[in-house]
């Protein structure tokens, strides 16, 4: 047993209710709960956190970091310094995520993941596999010489891993993937995802059925909200047992158009936030190769040469200041859409997304203007401003 610690803040966020001049007590990488300063153990070894501390954020879509993208390094040390990179933006899980690749990129990747996860590696929560088995008509920045439908190999590569990983998400479209194959995905307990797919909301509604959890990054890539076809993103919103991630960005989605999401989406499934990082997050890069192609990085935009959006320039802090900020949610509310819901989407609430007893001890200290000051995963600190 190592000794007790409290992480000492001003106001506590724990996923439900705030607690002023209180404390986070935890042990062995666990939380043991929050407490009001005066209730501490003269035992416990007393530490200032700052003005705000909150559960860690959890990052579903990341493709990359400090100057690592997934596609160019399909390693444990390429996993390292991509989590170590968005722990200091607060993340304190993520799942390194691969674009459209070929088969045996995704067979290296996945490897990579496995032992990233035997090596206890700070951060990592598991794989997002983003393609290639997604439609060419709303490929975006994925390589269509790449894209193609799942075939007997590529379900048997996935599903040989979903038990090795804590959390296993897979965006496909309804263009390349069968709902059998889904069905079968599903029940290992993949999070299967729709995204980059001209699917219509019946096709999507159809695939919800057959296992479908989430959708990836609202809005883009995806069939619009028409008013005699409601499309992807009228499943999504509509369908209250899928959960959307979302790139808040304010160059993604406008943000008139978040705000309207977030009125109109039926629970219980919920909007998270997502970055869509790439490579550059937490660097001075100015552009980076992605399957052999040029992408730049020119005010807050990440960009193939002809101007398509490839992933975003925006760390996990950032997007719960827009939210709050620009969209005007209330704090308590941004930092669910970063931590809760983003947990339940990927069903991993009984070990992370909230501060209550018994949960990992993974949580992230703001400052006043909500930047990242420390971020703790598994009760030790990896990150001090």
């Amino acid at each position: 047993m190592t000794q007790q610690k409290a992480l000492i803040g001003n106001r506590i966020f724990d996923g439900s209710d705030w607690h002023e001049n209180a404390a986070v007590v935890f042990e062995d990488g666990k939380i043991i709960g929050v407490l009001p300063v005066d209730q501490l153990s003269s035992d416990a070894e007393k530490i200032d956190g700052g003005e705000i501390i909150a559960p860690g954020f959890i990052d579903l879509q990341v493709n990359g970091g400090g100057g690592v993208l997934l596609n160019e390094e399909p390693t444990v040390d390429g996993i390292v310094t991509i989590c170590a990179a968005h722990a200091k933006f607060g993340t304190t899980a993520l799942l390194p995520t691969l674009i459209t690749d070929t088969f045996e990129m995704t067979s290296r990747t996945i490897a990579a993941g496995i032992e990233a996860r035997r090596q206890a590696v700070p951060g990592f929560l598991g794989l997002h596999l983003e393609g290639p088995h997604l439609s060419l008509a709303r490929k975006g920045a994925h390589d269509p010489k790449l894209i193609r439908p799942m075939e007997e190999e590529d379900l048997e590569l996935i599903l040989s891993c979903g038990l090795s990983l804590d959390a296993l998400m897979v965006t496909i479209a309804p263009e390349s993937v069968t709902p059998e194959q889904v069905i079968r995905l599903a029940s290992v307990g993949i999070t299967v995802s729709l995204g980059h797919t001209e699917a219509s909301y019946d096709i999507a509604r159809l695939y919800v059925h057959a296992g479908v959890r989430t959708v990836t990054h609202l809005f883009n890539a995806m069939s619009p909200l028409g008013h005699r076809e409601p499309g992807m993103v009228g499943a999504a919103l509509d369908t209250g047992n899928l959960y959307a991630g979302l790139i808040a960005d304010g160059i993604h989605v406008h943000p008139a158009a978040m705000a309207a999401a977030l009125r109109a989406k039926n629970g219980p499934g919920r909007i998270f936030l997502v970055t869509d990082a790439m490579s550059p997050i937490g660097t001075d890069l100015t552009s980076f190769t992605l399957n052999g192609r040029e992408i730049l990085r020119r005010d807050g935009r990440l960009t193939l040469e002809d101007g398509t959006l490839a992933g975003a320039d925006i760390d996990m802090a950032a997007c719960v200041r827009l939210v709050h900020e620009v969209l005007g949610l209330p704090l308590e509310e941004a930092l669910r859409m970063a931590s809760a819901y983003p947990a339940e989407a990927v069903q991993i609430s009984g070990s992370k997304g909230s501060l209550k007893p018994g949960l990992d001890a993974d949580f992230v200290v703001l400052d006043a203007s909500l930047h990242v000051r420390g971020t703790w995963i598994g009760g030790n600190c990896v990150y001090q401003a």
